[in-house]
């Protein structure tokens, strides 16, 4: 049995930390995991310059009710889900997810969690385990499935190494320099004739 874990930010909706950053024209928010490979180093930068900035959860929560997935991430994932179980294996947390999950017709989330005081500033993060993607994947596969997988960023390398069909989706250069052995889509179509070479494509 087959299963797809796929990441969210970058591959069904658009990167919410970039979003973020526009609302607020903080440009120093739009930093990603597509630049930054470091997740600690990341998130403790981000956390950093929201309480510089004087914002809250409900800021970035604003944010993100006003969001919608990526053009054609609606019908990839039903068109998916008509050939395989999928699971969103997400460095995004549980406080950002209900809205984006909402879209996208309640998919399977594993994602990790903030830390938020009274007042609603977010003082930290917990994540759902070391190394989740990568774990999940080896997870799924000692239960004996097969899992194909797909990313875009740093944090995703591992979890397309470790599982048995890795892709990229629209990285940038700098990531696929590095990883050339791992394949690239840069559409949902292309990204489901990777997943399933013997089937049509969303909207063909």
């Amino acid at each position: 049995m087959n299963i797809v874990c796929l990441d969210l930010e970058g591959v069904l909706v658009p990167e919410i930390w970039i979003a973020f950053a526009e609302a607020t024209g903080i440009s120093e928010l739009r930093r990603t995991t597509r630049d930054e490979p470091d997740y600690d180093k990341l998130m403790s930068w981000r956390l950093d310059l929201l309480k510089k900035n004087g914002l809250k959860l409900g800021d970035i929560q604003k944010v993100i009710s006003g969001m919608e997935p990526l053009d054609g991430a609606r019908e990839f994932i039903e068109k998916l889900r008509e050939r395989s179980q999928l699971i969103i294996l997400s460095d995004t947390f549980e406080q950002f997810a209900q809205p984006l999950m909402r879209h996208l017709g309640w998919p399977t989330l594993f994602c990790n969690s903030l830390t938020v005081n009274e007042p609603g500033e977010v003082t930290g993060y917990e994540l759902r385990q070391p190394n989740g993607k990568k774990r999940a994947v080896e997870g799924l596969k000692a239960m004996g499935f097969t899992v194909s997988a797909a990313g875009d960023s740093y944090n995703d390398v591992a979890m397309l190494q470790t599982a048995d069909k890795g892709f990229f989706f629209r990285p940038p250069q700098p990531i696929i320099s590095q990883f050339p052995e791992i394949p690239v889509a840069q559409t949902h179509q292309e990204l489901f004739t990777l997943l399933f070479p013997s089937s049509e494509a969303p909207g063909t």
